[in-house]
Order: C-alpha cells, then sequence, then structure tokens
C-alpha cells in the first residue's frame, strides 16, 4: 500500500517534510483514486496527510501503546478514510479522515488494553475514553464548591454526563481500576514464591465426594442387578435393549426379533419393570425415577 516505503523511525521526520495540499489539489487527488483507483494518487494524499495521523496518535500515549503502534494504526484509519472518501460531497479530506484515525486508533487501545475484553458497545467505548476525564472535573468542581461527593454519587454524574446506563459506569470502573496480573506472579517476598495461583479454589470434585459418589454408583449398580435377577429371560433382555443400551431399541425392532406385536412388548415392559420396582423399593426410593 502507500506506506510500504516508510519505516517505523523514519515515518514521522517523513510525515512534516510532505507537501501541504490545497483544497483543488486534493479534489483531483481524490477523483483520480476513486475513479481510476491511481496508486500514486493514492500515495501522495495519504502521504500528504500523514502528519495529521501522527499528531492524533500522540494523543493516545497515555494509555501506555507504544508510540510506533499507535502511529501505525493511525496509518490504517487514514487509509481505510481514503479508500471511502467521497469528494462529491464537499467536504475536506482531512474533516472526513479525523473519524476514521480516531476510530482505528480506540479501537486498537481498547483491543490492547487488557485481556479482558474492554468493551464493544458505543457506550462503553465513550466510558473507556471520558469517564476519567470526566471523574477529574467534577472532583474538581466539587473541591472548589466544598461538596463532598461519595462513590455512589460519582457514578451516577458521570453516567449522566457521558449519557450511559450506570451499569456501564460501574462496569467500567472495575475495568479500569487495575491492569493485568500473571497468575504465576509470586504474591510476596514473604511467601516464599508461592504463586498466586495456588491461592485459587480447587474447582475439581474433592476426594471425600469422589469415594462417595463411587460408592453410591457401586450401590445402585448391585440393586439394579438385583431387580434384574428376579425377571426371566425375555423380560431381562426387552429391559437391557430398551434402557441399558446407549441406542436404545423400539418396541417394534424388538417385536420382530421375538415375533411378538409390539403392542405385546409394551405388556412385558411394563411387567418387567413392575416386579424390578418392587425390589427396588425395598432398597432406596432414589431410582424410581429410572422407570418414570
Amino acid at each position: 500500500m502507500a506506506l510500504d516505503g516508510f519505516a517505523d523511525h523514519s515515518l514521522s521526520r517523513r510525515a512534516m517534510q510532505a507537501e501541504l495540499l490545497d483544497a483543488e489539489t486534493e479534489l483531483e487527488l481524490a477523483y483520480a483514486w476513486r475513479d481510476r483507483r491511481d496508486e500514486r494518487a493514492l500515495h501522495r494524499l495519504i502521504t500528504a496527510y500523514m502528519r495529521l495521523a501522527i499528531s492524533m496518535a500522540a494523543k493516545f500515549k497515555r494509555y501506555g501503546a507504544p508510540m510506533n503502534d499507535l502511529i501505525q494504526e493511525a496509518s490504517l484509519g487514514l487509509m481505510k478514510a481514503a479508500d471511502k472518501f467521497d469528494p462529491d460531497r464537499g467536504v475536506r479530506f482531512s474533516t472526513y479522515a479525523v473519524w476514521w484515525i480516531k476510530a482505528s486508533i480506540q479501537d486498537y487501545v481498547m483491543r490492547n488494553w487488557s485481556m479482558v475484553r474492554t468493551g464493544s458497545t458505543s457506550s462503553q467505548k465513550s466510558l473507556f475514553f471520558n469517564m476519567r476525564r470526566v471523574q477529574a472535573r467534577i472532583e474538581r468542581e466539587a473541591a472548589a464548591s466544598g461538596e463532598n461527593i461519595d462513590r455512589h454519587k460519582m457514578r451516577q454524574m458521570i453516567s449522566e454526563e457521558v449519557g450511559v446506563p450506570l451499569h456501564d459506569v460501574e462496569m467500567m470502573e472495575g475495568r479500569l481500576s487495575g491492569s493485568d496480573y500473571s497468575l504465576n506472579a509470586t504474591q510476596s517476598v514473604e511467601d516464599e514464591g508461592r504463586e498466586w495461583i495456588e491461592a485459587l479454589e480447587d474447582d475439581g470434585p474433592q476426594a471425600s465426594e469422589t469415594v462417595e459418589a463411587s460408592h453410591d454408583t457401586d450401590t445402585l449398580r448391585q440393586w439394579l442387578l438385583t431387580a434384574l435377577s428376579s425377571l426371566n429371560d425375555r423380560e431381562r433382555f426387552i429391559v437391557r435393549e430398551r434402557k441399558l443400551r446407549e441406542d436404545p431399541r423400539t418396541l417394534e425392532s424388538l417385536g420382530n426379533e421375538l415375533g411378538l406385536s409390539k403392542e405385546r412388548v409394551r405388556q412385558l415392559e411394563a411387567a418387567a419393570f413392575g416386579k424390578m420396582r418392587k425390589v427396588l423399593e425395598n432398597n432406596s426410593r432414589e431410582v424410581r425415577n429410572f422407570f418414570a
């Protein structure tokens, strides 16, 4: 693209040395790119306004992103603006490009602020870039008037000032309160190298729960075996094929194999369940749902 010839370290210097376009020349270049896809015109147009992109990128240095990365994102926004610019609308290219450059930089900053996604809606984006500024102004005005503002009232005032829901302010306040930390970082020198990940609660089953679950499973299995032993061979076959297979068979398929009607197989199944229920009721009520 048009910026391929720029190296990161010389980009700012070259941008400052680029020509300043008057309105007529700018319009000619815009038409040449839109109508004839003239890449030389595009290169000249973008090069002339790289100083604008760099100037806007510098305003976002306080968010901790490397300046070279901010300039690259600003360049992408500038190229998108050049590609979508319509010279027939009667506005200067710089006026149109400002929105695209700013949007590209803001998206980059929000993507890289935290491993957890900071926000995606327009209200969350507005909060991310304006919340601290608005809060600082409110605090200055409160201090000047001697007013004491608690945290809840501060959130409400920010919500009204920025024009976003209160819950978005509460969410963004938490996300902006600190940066990401590695779970492998040590808690303190006194803990002899203990990492934060060691303090997390284990979500897996505890040993006692595992033992109890294994015991209950064995008990239920024994109860079922006892109940099945109360059936004759045909009833046991029907129950096994209908309830104990991973892919249960239909009444019709069993009827075809046993030489019985589908209704007769259903009757035998119901009778078998009745026999098993009587055996199981002597042990526990926990497995009654098995026959529901």
